[in-house]
């Protein structure tokens, strides 16, 4: 990976020992580029619980940082979040696709044929879901900063416009994350204009409840929806960047511990099968995260521990208030967070310069938006497989002639 220092491995974190310094804490909020606009998307647009949300990605943090000993994220299902914000899916259509997805992943892990999934899912129409995915989030997050309707305010056009030139100034930085700055801002901004709500600050259990309910899965329309829509555009990106990618990068960065593609499904699997039951978001790890988290400084799982720990503690601490605090938050500024985590998406798509996979993908992403996830997977994956037959009857001609 490029841009990435090696030389800072190692020390206690090449023999798989946990630090707690502060290179270790800047780098745990390298991931939280996706993390914040993902989750915060979720929770305004589809009624995912924001407490058992951001409780269990603490605790799958905290076991992940442990049981890996490097700083191993744990981030949103891109697909999944993506799809149920931009296609409107409700909290239980979102955790049955995580479950689904978590369960096919276990077979998958189990019975070996993770790697065969990657092999016949061509690589042009996972980056075309990718790109689809990142065109629909910076779509919803674009209609989010025009809908306030007004050009200057604390929720306004104008904040829109000046986070979306500070996000591009600090975009290539390592030592600033542009969305922990955007979402100051969004914050500086709610409390300017409704000062009212440090009133609701920590009085989580106190104040407001604990705010977390079971969610109702018995709903079968919900189940085919969530796998439909849902688990079955995930599932490749899942063994992608989320098994193959994430083992591969974690191999080079820590050539003493990295991780096997076995483990880490799972990991995955056991992530969704165990908390989504309870209103967990549909969560994964990623080879983005690893990048990031190692690029701003985290060298151990001391890293995702220390993040892990601050999201209980959050979610404890001020439980229901939560709500209240996002429910108030400038759209304005969540409509960049989505839209820059979008762009953010869609930039690897950038390694398919081939002319036939560059068609499959813009057939697979153009499907995509023209129909639903689901359906522009079909599309794509049927696209690709023309273009390696037409390739293959190409070169069949030409060693004949």
């Amino acid at each position: 990976m490029a841009g990435l220092d090696r030389k800072t491995d190692g020390g206690p974190g090449a023999r798989g020992s946990l630090r707690f310094d502060r290179n270790e804490v800047a780098g745990a909020l390298g991931d939280l580029g996706t993390f914040i606009p993902l989750l915060l998307g979720m929770v305004k647009s589809c009624g995912l619980q924001i407490v058992p949300a951001l409780f269990f990605a603490g605790v799958m943090n905290i076991a992940s940082g442990i049981l890996f000993r490097i700083p191993m994220p744990v981030q949103p299902m891109k697909a999944i979040a993506a799809v149920a914000i931009a296609e409107g899916l409700n909290e239980s259509q979102i955790l049955a696709a995580g479950m689904v997805t978590g369960f096919a992943i276990l077979l998958l892990s189990l019975s070996g044929l993770i790697d065969f999934l990657n092999r016949v899912v061509p690589k042009s129409v996972v980056r075309g879901l990718q790109l689809a995915l990142g065109l629909k989030l910076a779509i919803k997050g674009g209609g989010l900063i025009v809908g306030t309707g007004v050009f200057f305010g604390a929720d306004s056009v104008g904040l829109g416009v000046f986070c979306s030139v500070l996000v591009g100034v600090v975009y290539f930085s390592k030592r600033f994350p542009g969305a922990l700055l955007i979402f100051s801002i969004g914050l500086v901004a709610l409390l300017f204009d409704q000062p009212e709500l440090i009133k609701t600050g920590a009085v989580g259990v106190r104040g407001l409840g604990f705010s977390w309910s079971l969610p109702d899965l018995t709903n079968s329309h919900d189940w085919i929806e969530g796998l439909w829509r849902g688990a079955l555009p995930q599932l490749p990106l899942t063994t992608l960047n989320s098994v193959i990618a994430v083992c591969a990068l974690s191999c080079d960065l820590f050539p003493n511990h990295g991780a096997s593609p076995r483990r880490v499904a799972i990991s995955v699997a056991l992530m969704n099968l165990l908390a989504c039951p309870f209103g967990a978001m549909p969560m994964c790890h990623g080879a983005g995260g690893l990048a990031a988290q190692y690029r701003f400084g985290a060298r151990t799982g001391g890293s995702v521990v220390f993040l892990g720990v601050l999201k209980c503690v959050l979610a404890i601490v001020f439980g229901g208030s939560l709500v209240v605090w996002l429910a108030a938050y400038p759209q304005s500024v969540l409509g960049v967070l989505l839209a820059f985590s979008g762009i953010e998406l869609g930039r690897v798509c950038r390694d398919q310069k081939r002319m036939g996979d560059f068609l499959a993908m813009i057939v697979t992403s153009g499907a995509c938006l023209a129909t639903n996830t689901a359906i522009g997977f079909v599309v794509g994956w049927i696209a690709a497989w023309v273009v390696v037959l037409i390739t293959l009857k190409k070169k069949s001609s030409d060693s004949s002639v």
